[in-house]
């Protein structure tokens, strides 16, 4: 089946630069009406209230015959984005789709970090990606229907020197997406999150130059359209880079049990190797799945 958004409403944060606006570019290109949310600051969130490249986007998609509206909400702000869904619907009547892609950097180690920069970054990426869920989640489930894509990072899902603030908060809206994808299944909301990595402003100065000229957003793009498609899966992390793609996700090894009479923090070095044995390891669909596990491991034990 072809991939289109005909009569579909989405509302791309970030969309003025990079990702966003190649997101909402091919959104409104196959039909969906677009709501380009940017809060026109610089890379590290300072500055904003410029609606100048939110409206650029908002031009390049009519003329080229499309519908969309520029909105300036700050992501980190509920009321603001709030203001923002209820202008959506006013506009447009409903919202099928939301893209959580807005984001600021403020790299430093740990050690020199501020806190601020650290809340600034956190708040952003999680509280944002929250907000604006938050913000649509009532209007999906009486629609019983919505496509809401995270966005995370290889920073948060494997580790990146000097990127504490964006890495904690990039593998916070995994969780965020691990708990929506099961809250939303009754009224078919599916929630997925991409893992790009494409030549930004994000990334201009931490990616080599070869590198950059091979991933562009484009080719970043085609992952996220089918993640917020009708036939989209849910819960699922895609990494996406130069078309290269992956599927990510965390996986746990099988219990070992160590009875109460030898339970010690010296019984536990000596069956880490078994602990850590990840041959064994599994893919848990929920937080119920690893509570049997250990439950049954339990009973194995004293039966």
């Amino acid at each position: 089946m072809t991939i289109r958004f005909d009569g579909r409403v989405a509302i791309v944060t970030g969309a003025g630069n990079g990702l966003g606006r190649v997101h909402a570019l091919e959104l409104a290109k196959l039909g969906a009406k677009v709501v380009i949310n940017d809060f026109g600051g610089a890379r590290d969130g300072k500055g904003g209230a410029s609606s100048d490249a939110a409206l650029a986007v908002v031009e390049e998609i009519r003329k080229a015959g499309g519908q969309a509206i520029a909105n300036g909400a700050n992501v980190a702000d509920f009321e603001q984005v709030t203001a923002m869904v209820e202008q959506t619907k006013a506009e447009f009547g409903r919202i099928d789709i939301l893209i959580n892609n807005a984001g600021i950097l403020r790299d430093k180690t740990f050690a020199k970090m501020e806190m601020a920069d650290f809340r600034a970054v956190v708040d952003v990426h999680l509280m944002g990606s929250a907000y604006c869920t938050k913000a649509v989640w009532e209007t999906m489930r009486e629609q019983n229907y919505g496509r809401i894509l995270m966005t995370t990072s290889a920073a948060g899902l494997f580790g990146n020197f000097g990127q504490a603030n964006y890495g904690a908060a990039k593998m916070a809206v995994v969780g965020l997406m691990n708990m929506l994808g099961i809250e939303g299944k009754k009224n078919d909301i599916r929630i997925n999150t991409l893992a790009p990595m494409a030549a930004t402003r994000m990334t201009e100065d931490i990616l080599p130059e070869a590198i950059l000229k091979a991933t562009g957003p484009e080719q970043v793009t085609p992952g996220a359209l089918f993640l917020v498609s009708e036939n989209a899966p849910n819960k699922v992390v895609l990494g996406a880079s130069g078309g290269v793609f992956s599927a990510i996700r965390l996986v746990e090894t099988a219990p070992v049990y160590i009875s109460s009479k030898d339970l010690s923090a010296d019984a536990v070095q000596k069956q880490f190797e078994r602990i850590t044995d990840w041959s064994t390891s599994v893919h848990r669909d929920d937080a119920n799945q690893q509570v049997h596990a250990f439950v049954t491991t339990m009973q194995g034990a004293h039966a």
